[in-house]
C-alpha cells in the first residue's frame, strides 16, 4: 500500500539525536579518547535499538492501516448491497459481472449473472465508455413498466485487461407521471371565425337567418363541450376556446372534423359555410399563447379560410384548406385602405414600388395602379423593375416612348440610393420578403405597405405600417383598381396603365375563367372605362411560331398519374421558359378528365414547378411541401440542385401524402 511506503517518515524516534552523540564521539577523539570510546559505544548502542523499534513500529502500523482497508472496503461492499438504487457492474462485452438486491427486485429475477446486459435493457450498451473518447453513459431506459435514469462510470485503477463499468439505476417513473400530467394539462387557446358570415346571411331567407345562426353556434359548441372545452363568443362570427393540451391529438387525428361539420350546414344558404381555426400553444404564458392564437388565425384567413392552423414557438402547421375562398361582397376594406393609403403617400417624402423577383404583368399593372395614385398627389414615385417575363417586355416596348413614364424603372442600385427613412415602400403581388426583387430595401425604408392577394405562407413581410392581403381576389391588379376607385381625387387612367391593370386580370383569371366573382367584372368594367382596347391585350399574349411549338412539345411528354393529373417535363431552353411551362399547365387543364397539372423545366438555377387546378385539388397545399406556394388552383415551386427526375419523384410523393391527409 502507498501509505507503507511513507510511514516510516512519522517516526523518527532518537534519530536525530543519535548523530549528534555520534559526532560529539568523533570530535572527542582528539581530546580524550576514553570518552570518545564511551560516546561511540552509547550511539551504537542507541542505533540498535531505535532501529529496533521502529521496524516493531512499522509493522503495527502496516496491520492498523491493513485493517482499515479491510473495513472500509467491506462497509463500501455492504453500502452497494443494500444501496436503494439499482446497480450494476457490467463487463466491456456487456456482461453482467455484479448486481445489487435493488437492481434484482427490478427485474425480479435472481440469477443474473453473466447476463448480457442488452437482454434485460433493450437498447443500453456500454461500449461508449471504451471508445476515445468516452461517451458517457446517462440516459432514461424503461424496464417493466418503469422508467429509470441510467448514470455510469469506469472505476479508477484495477486491471486494464478487463475492464468494467459501474451503472446506476435512479427511478423517475412518478417524475414523468407527474411531468405528463403537467402536458396533458396546460391549456391552448383556439380562436375560431366564420370566414364568410355576412355573405352566408345574404345568401339564406330572413326567416332562415336565425336557425342557420344557431346551427353554427351549435356545431361549435358541441365541440367545445364533447372535448372540455370552455367557449366564449365575443362577436357575432368569432369565437375562443380553451383546451387542455391532451385533446389536440385527437383534433389532429380526425383532422380537424369541426371544419367539415360547418361545411355540412344546410339551411337554406346557397353558399356553403365555412371556418378558419387559429390554435396557439406552447407559449411561456396564456399572453403567449394568445399572441401564437392571432398569428394561427391569420394565417388561416390569409390562405382563404376553411382550414385549421397551429402556431408555437417554432412553426405552423397546417390542416384543411381544400375549399376555394369566396369573394366577399363588401368593399369596406377596399374603401379603408385605399383612404390609409392615401394618407401614408401623402405623408412620405417619396415613395418606391417593388415586386417580386420575374416580375409578370399581374406585379407590374399593379405598380401602376400604386404610381397613379402617387402621381395624383404629386408625389415622386419610382419603380422596381429588373427582371421579367415576356409579356412585361411587350407592355414595357409599348411604353418605351411615352414620355411621361421615361425614367420611372429603376433598379436595385437606384433605388437603394432612393429609399431613405422617410421613403414609402409599396410591395406588390407577394407578401414574402424572400422573393422580392431586393430583400434589402424592407429594412432601408421608413414604412412598408403590402398589397398581395396570394395564399398566405409561414413566411411574410414583417413591421408594415399597413397590410392590403386579400386571398379571394382574383390578382393583385383588381384590388389596386378598387382601390383607385376610391381615391379622393378622381384623375383617370392613361390608357396604357388601365390596359396594363386589365392585362393582369387577364392573365390570372384565365381570361376571366379562375377565381372570377362579380368584383373582378366590376372591376374590369371599370378599366374598359378607361379605354382599354381588347385588341391590344390579346396581341400582347400572342408568341411567335417557335415557342407555340414548345410549348406544344411540352403538352406532348405529358403522362397522365393517379387517373386524373397530368404531370409533363421539359428541358428546353429559353429566355421565356417559366412563361411556357405556366401556359402548358393551362393547356393540359384543356384535356378529359385531367383536374389538375403539373409541369417541371430545369434550368441552371435547379427544377421550376408550375401547378394548375379545376378546384378539386389543392396545388398550394402540394407545392407548399416542395417550398413552393400559390392559390388553391394556380401555384409553383423551385427545387435547387435536384434534376428534373428528382423532382418528379418528390413531386408524386407530395401528391400521394396530400391524397392521405385528405382522405377521410
Amino acid at each position: 500500500m502507498e501509505i507503507n511506503k511513507n510511514s516510516g517518515l512519522y517516526y523518527m524516534t532518537g534519530g536525530f539525536y543519535i548523530v549528534i552523540i555520534l559526532l560529539m564521539g568523533v570530535v572527542t577523539l582528539w581530546f580524550n579518547l576514553y570518552l570518545a570510546i564511551s560516546e561511540l559505544v552509547i550511539s551504537a548502542i542507541l542505533f540498535v535499538i531505535n532501529y529496533a523499534y521502529k521496524r516493531h513500529s512499522k509493522k503495527r502500523i502496516s496491520e492498523m492501516f491493513e485493517k482499515m482497508t479491510l473495513d472500509i472496503g467491506s462497509a463500501t461492499g455492504n453500502v452497494l448491497l443494500d444501496f436503494s438504487l439499482a446497480a450494476v457492474i457490467v463487463q466491456q462485452e456487456g456482461k453482467i459481472k455484479w448486481y445489487n438486491e435493488a437492481f434484482s427486485a427490478v427485474f425480479n429475477e435472481e440469477h443474473l449473472y453473466d447476463k448480457a446486459l442488452e437482454e434485460l435493457v433493450p437498447g443500453l450498451t456500454v461500449a461508449g465508455f471504451f471508445q476515445e473518447p468516452a461517451t458517457p453513459v446517462q440516459t432514461t431506459v424503461s424496464c417493466r413498466g418503469r422508467d429509470f435514469r441510467v448514470y455510469g462510470s469506469i472505476p479508477q485503477g484495477g486491471d486494464k485487461r478487463d475492464k468494467i463499468v459501474v451503472l446506476y439505476f435512479v427511478e423517475i417513473t412518478e417524475y414523468l407521471q407527474y411531468k405528463q400530467k403537467y402536458i396533458d394539462e396546460k391549456t391552448f387557446e383556439c380562436l375560431i371565425f366564420v370566414d364568410n358570415y355576412d355573405e352566408l346571411m345574404e345568401s339564406a331567407d330572413n326567416s332562415a337567418r336565425p336557425l342557420l345562426q344557431a346551427l353554427l353556434y351549435k356545431e361549435i359548441n358541441d365541440w367545445a363541450n364533447e372535448n372540455k372545452g370552455i367557449l366564449i363568443k365575443y362577436e357575432k362570427d368569432k369565437y375562443c376556446i380553451l383546451f387542455e393540451y391532451h385533446y389536440l391529438e385527437s383534433f389532429i387525428k380526425d383532422k380537424f372534423s369541426l371544419l367539415s361539420s360547418i361545411r355540412a350546414i344546410s339551411e337554406g344558404n346557397t353558399i356553403p359555410a365555412s371556418i378558419s381555426i387559429g390554435i396557439g400553444l406552447n407559449g411561456e404564458d396564456l399572453a403567449e399563447n394568445d399572441a401564437y392564437a392571432k398569428s394561427a388565425i391569420d394565417m388561416a384567413l390569409g390562405r382563404g379560410g376553411d382550414q385549421a392552423v397551429i402556431k408555437d414557438h417554432e412553426q405552423f402547421r397546417f390542416y384543411g384548406g381544400t375549399s376555394k375562398e369566396y369573394e366577399k361582397s363588401t368593399r369596406v376594406k377596399a374603401r379603408v385602405v385605399s383612404f390609409a393609403l392615401s394618407g401614408l403617400i401623402a405623408n412620405a417624402e417619396n415613395i418606391v414600388v417593388m415586386s417580386h423577383k420575374g416580375a409578370d404583368i399581374d406585379s407590374l399593372g399593379s405598380a401602376f395602379g400604386v404610381y397613379r395614385m402617387c402621381r395624383m398627389q404629386n408625389k415622386p414615385v419610382h419603380i422596381l423593375l429588373e427582371s421579367y417575363d415576356q409579356t412585361v417586355k411587350n407592355m414595357l416596348d409599348r411604353l418605351e416612348n411615352v414620355e411621361e413614364y421615361a425614367g420611372i424603372f429603376v433598379n436595385s442600385q437606384q433605388a437603394a440610393a432612393w429609399v431613405k427613412e422617410t421613403t414609402l415602400l409599396i410591395v406588390v403581388d407577394t407578401h414574402k420578403p424572400s422573393l422580392v426583387e431586393s430583400p434589402a430595401l424592407l429594412k432601408k425604408a421608413g414604412q412598408v405597405v403590402v398589397i398581395d392577394h396570394h395564399r398566405r405562407g409561414a413566411e411574410f413581410i414583417e413591421n408594415t405600417a399597413l397590410i392590403y392581403h386579400e386571398p379571394y381576389a382574383s390578382s393583385t391588379c383588381e384590388m389596386l383598381t378598387e382601390i383607385l376607385q376610391y381615391s379622393a381625387n378622381k384623375m383617370s387612367l392613361t390608357k396604357l396603365e388601365a390596359e396594363c391593370l386589365y392585362a393582369g386580370i387577364v392573365v390570372d383569371t384565365k381570361s376571366f375563367t379562375f377565381k372570377t366573382g362579380v368584383r373582378t367584372f366590376e372591376a374590369a368594367s371599370f378599366l374598359r372605362k378607361q379605354g382599354v382596347d381588347t385588341i391590344a391585350i390579346k396581341t400582347m399574349f400572342q408568341q411567335d411560331l417557335t415557342s407555340y411549338i414548345k410549348r406544344a412539345s411540352i403538352i406532348k411528354e405529358a403522362e397522365i398519374f393517379r387517373d386524373h393529373i397530368a404531370i409533363s417535363k421539359t428541358h428546353e431552353d429559353g429566355s421565356n421558359m417559366h412563361v411556357l411551362i405556366a401556359q402548358a399547365a393551362d393547356e393540359l387543364l384543356n384535356i378529359k378528365g385531367i383536374t389538375a397539372s403539373f409541369v417541371l423545366y430545369a434550368d441552371e438555377n435547379g427544377v421550376s414547378i408550375s401547378g394548375r387546378s379545376l378546384g378539386g385539388i389543392n396545388v398550394q397545399v402540394i407545392l407548399e411541401k416542395l417550398g413552393g406556394g400559390g392559390h388553391m388552383t394556380i401555384a409553383g415551386a423551385q427545387l435547387p440542385e435536384l434534376t428534373v427526375e428528382e423532382a418528379r419523384e418528390k413531386l408524386c410523393e407530395a401528391i400521394e401524402d396530400y391524397y392521405l391527409e385528405t382522405s377521410n
